[in-house]
C-alpha cells in the first residue's frame, strides 16, 4: 500500500486538495491528521486532561465559557471544550516563550495522534486500499516524510496570497496572529524545495496560486506521476503479500533517511555560504 504524504501550510489549500483526491474519480482514502489531533484532545482523554493541567494555571480562558448551552463540567461532564483561540494565542509565535510552549503541546498531541493514524493506516490496509493519504500540516517536521513513498506539497508562490486567504477564511485574526501562524508552519516554499529535492515520484509539488479548474489540473497531473513511479498494480501485489510488503517498506523507509540526510547536508552547505 502507497502511503502518499500531504502537506503545505495553512491558507494554501491543503484541505481543498485532500477533498479532490477523496473524491471520484480519485476516491482515495484520507487519514487527516487535524482530525485526529482534535479527537485525541476531546473532553475525558489523556491529551486532554494533559493541556489542562500545563496550560489551564496560566491560562484562565483556556477552556469555552460556561454558560446557559455550556455546564460547567461539559455537555458529558467530561470537561468543557478547549477554547483554541486561547490556546493557539499561546502557542503560535515565534518567541521563545511560544516556542516552548508549542514544544510542550506537541509533545502531548503527536504520539496519541501518532497510535490513531497507525490504527487508521491497518483499517486501510484490512480493506485493501492501493493507496492512502497522510494528511499531515507538519509532516517533515514529525518524521511522516520517512514511512512515505511519495510527498505531495500544496504551496503558492506568493506569501502575500497566502496571507489574504487566510485574513479572508479567519477574519476573526488580527493581521499578527494570522503572521504567527503562518510562521509557526514555515515557509511552504522552503517545503516545496524539499519535496522537490526528493526527485521525480518521490515528491510532487501541488501549486495553488490559481483557479480551483487550474488546481484540479495540477493534481491529476500529480497523481498521474505518482501512478508511474508506484502503479496500483505494484501496490496490490504488495498487498496481496505481506513479506513483500514489509520487504518494499523498508526499502522506502531507508531511502527517505538517505534523502533526509541529502537534504541536510544540502542545508548545511547553503548555510556555510551565508
Amino acid at each position: 500500500m502507497l502511503f502518499i504524504g500531504l502537506t503545505g501550510s495553512i491558507a494554501t489549500g491543503k484541505s481543498t486538495v485532500s477533498s479532490i483526491l477523496s473524491s471520484p474519480p480519485y476516491s482515495l482514502p484520507i487519514i487527516d491528521a487535524d482530525i485526529l489531533a482534535r479527537k485525541v484532545v476531546e473532553p475525558g482523554t489523556d491529551g486532554y486532561n494533559a493541556i489542562v493541567r500545563y496550560f489551564g494555571p496560566t491560562t484562565p480562558d483556556l477552556l469555552v465559557p460556561a454558560s446557559d448551552s455550556m455546564p460547567e463540567k461539559g455537555p458529558d461532564g467530561k470537561g468543557r471544550p478547549l477554547n483554541r483561540p486561547a490556546l493557539g494565542k499561546r502557542v503560535f509565535g515565534t518567541s521563545e516563550e511560544r516556542k516552548k510552549d508549542r514544544a510542550v503541546l506537541n509533545s502531548i498531541v503527536h504520539p496519541a495522534v501518532r497510535k490513531e493514524t497507525y490504527k487508521a493506516i491497518l483499517r486501510c490496509y484490512l480493506k485493501g486500499c492501493w493507496a492512502v493519504v497522510l494528511d499531515v500540516p507538519l509532516l517533515f517536521e514529525s518524521g511522516w516524510d520517512k514511512l512515505s513513498g511519495v510527498v505531495m506539497v500544496v504551496a503558492v508562490k506568493d506569501p502575500e496570497l497566502q496571507m489574504k486567504r487566510l485574513m479572508e477564511r479567519d477574519p476573526h485574526l488580527s493581521e499578527e496572529d494570522a503572521q504567527n501562524r503562518v510562521q509557526s508552519q514555515g515557509d511552504v516554499r522552503l517545503k516545496a524545495k524539499r519535496c522537490e529535492a526528493r526527485g521525480k515520484g518521490r515528491g510532487v509539488v501541488v501549486w495553488n496560486d490559481g483557479s480551483k479548474e487550474q488546481l484540479k489540473a495540477n493534481i491529476d497531473s500529480c497523481l498521474q506521476e505518482i501512478k508511474k513511479s508506484s502503479p496500483p498494480w505494484w501496490n496490490w501485489l504488495c498487498l496481496l503479500c505481506p513479506p513483500l510488503s514489509v520487504v518494499a517498506g523498508a526499502w522506502t523507509y531507508w531511502q527517505n533517511i538517505r534523502i533526509n540526510r541529502e537534504w541536510a547536508d544540502l542545508e548545511l552547505k547553503e548555510k556555510a555560504r551565508l
